[in-house]
């Protein structure tokens, strides 16, 4: 199956691009379990709709209760002190993340990579896309391999551009108008000089998606294959060559 278009009609209005990109990151975190990582790595997806989640307080309080045994139980809370009013409030951007995360769980769990699946909201204020190329420039300071997937077509903007300009590299940047991409960049160490690696790819719709490495430690590339997640994510939702395309 080709990449479909999951943001215009008729797609779009058949299923909803974030149930997509909840499963697909799911899907592309059993991919790595299953497939390409070691024992003592493990990869999670790890989703945030911005605006659309809330604690549960509910849930929480009844899960108190619980541990009581059925017991009759009287919550006490701690005392709740009022704090000053802030002195300035700023406006601020929390944009949705789909992202899996790569955990070595050697001395502790700590975060070795990152796959970046792009939404709307990430390519669409000036202010939001540079929140997102901060977020993947300060992985990439941490030495934090990075891949960006980008199929998003209800916008226009070029995020890997966008992470250029943030490191100020005018040399590595694709055509203003490249749209739909995926690169992998790998930040590594070798003798005096730090630099990083990257692996540009462009598609468009009816393409296949590219592998790219993902490298889980410094002479340990995933070679991550996204269109077989993509397919298995087509299966679970049920979507289908047959659906029709814009």
């Amino acid at each position: 199956m080709p990449l479909l278009d999951h943001f215009h009609p008729p797609l779009s209005e058949r299923r909803h691009w974030q149930a997509f990109h909840s499963r697909w990151a799911s899907a592309i975190s059993d991919w790595l379990n299953e497939q390409g990582l070691p024992d003592h790595l493990f990869a999670e997806p790890t989703i945030d709709i911005a605006g659309q989640v809330q604690v549960d307080v509910a849930t929480l309080e009844e899960r108190d209760a619980s541990a009581t045994n059925g017991a009759s139980a009287t919550a006490t809370l701690p005392a709740v002190k009022s704090a000053p009013a802030p002195t300035w409030v700023m406006p601020a951007v929390f944009p949705a993340s789909f992202e899996v995360r790569v955990i070595n769980t050697e001395g502790g769990p700590k975060l070795v990579a990152a796959i970046e699946l792009v939404s709307p909201s990430n390519k669409d204020r000036p202010s939001e896309r540079r929140v997102f190329a901060i977020k993947c420039a300060s992985y990439l300071a941490q030495e934090i391999p990075v891949i960006i997937m980008d199929v998003v077509t209800s916008r226009l903007a070029n995020l890997h551009n966008e992470i250029m300009d943030l490191l100020e590299v005018p040399g590595c940047r694709m055509p203003a108008k490249t749209s739909l991409y995926a690169v992998a960049y790998r930040p590594v160490r070798r003798e005096a000089r730090e630099e990083i690696d990257v692996w540009p790819a462009t598609f468009a719709i009816g393409d296949a998606l590219p592998s790219l490495p993902l490298y889980v430690a410094s002479d340990m590339p995933v070679i991550v294959d996204f269109h077989a997640a993509y397919l298995q994510t087509c299966r679970m939702l049920r979507i289908t060559v047959s659906e029709p395309e814009a």
